[in-house]
């Protein structure tokens, strides 16, 4: 395999985050990825018995879950965090044509084999649950626990209204303000905030994966990643023997309270989901914390 053409975003459109102090490591020899390098955050003990695997979606990156990695770290676990490729500080292939369901979930799967992740409690939302849903049948022995939010596992049933409109807005849209798009799904987000979310992003060219996306997820039966995903389903329903906790943004128009509903019953989760009418569709960014605190207090009591 030829070598993958890729930009990496200057480190210095990362300067001044807002609360985000914390430092990346990066990975460059994930097998079959050569040549292209990974980010992630990694912070607390490498020794951890628990570790919480944070995935992200699109068009955002690991500084999504700022307000949660705290948490997380004070219960003494490992928080790792990474930002798939193609956003946040990873390297960004520039073929849109190599923004597939297949490369993005084999290198999450390279990842927590190169880390040799253990007793990992998977946090997932949108993208982070279309591709981190469907590694645990496969790996199960590293997972212990699952904290999901507005997220969908890619069935090849159809979409929704709000999907359908997102996706006409990518095609007509391709190199739109990713700053704006967040203040328009986020009312009250600062301008500093806005900001990082699109740091990664200085050109058109380091956008590939932000235009491919939307036409990756899987709605048609016979687009790539629906088998493994109707795999996934059957598992986590029938097998997974796991923890969870799963917490709904209700404002969400790209997953409405109805479909996360049915992600409820697909996941076999009992506990009933906490439901959040003020969050929207990036519910780390309004209620981060919140969640983070009310999944650990229910694990608690099971």
């Amino acid at each position: 395999m030829p070598p993958i053409s890729a930009v990496r975003t200057p480190d210095d459109r990362f300067a001044g985050l807002s609360d985000f102090d914390w430092q990346p490591r990066y990975h460059d020899g994930l097998p079959g990825y050569e040549g292209l390098r990974m980010a992630f955050i990694d912070e607390g003990p490498e020794d951890a018995q628990q570790v919480f695997l944070c995935l992200h979606g699109q068009p955002s990156w690991s500084y999504l879950y700022r307000h949660m990695i705290p948490v997380f770290l004070e219960t003494g676990a490992r928080v790792v965090a990474p930002d798939l490729f193609g956003f946040g500080r990873s390297d960004k292939p520039v073929d849109d044509a190599i923004y597939t369901f297949n490369f993005h979930r084999q290198s999450l799967v390279e990842l927590i084999e190169a880390l040799d992740l253990t007793g990992i409690t998977l946090v997932c939302q949108d993208w982070g649950g279309l591709l981190g849903l469907t590694i645990p049948p496969e790996m199960a022995n590293r997972f212990e626990r699952l904290l999901v939010m507005n997220t969908v596992l890619g069935l090849g049933g159809g979409s929704t209204e709000g999907f359908d409109a997102w996706r006409r807005f990518h095609g007509e849209n391709p190199d739109y303000d990713i700053a704006a798009l967040f203040k328009t799904y986020v009312p009250g987000m600062t301008d500093a905030v806005a900001s990082a979310y699109a740091a990664p992003f200085p050109e058109a060219r380091f956008r590939a994966g932000v235009r491919r996306f939307p036409f990756l997820v899987m709605t048609d039966p016979e687009m790539e990643g629906v088998d493994v995903s109707r795999r996934a389903a059957a598992w986590w329903s029938s097998e997974w023997r796991g923890m969870s906790f799963m917490a709904v943004g209700e404002r969400d128009v790209l997953i409405p309270p109805w479909l996360m509903n049915r992600m409820h019953e697909i996941l076999g989760i009992k506990r009933p989901p906490l439901l959040l009418p003020e969050a929207g569709h990036f519910v780390q960014e309004t209620h981060g914390a919140e969640v983070a605190h009310a999944a650990l207090q229910a694990w608690k009591q099971e």
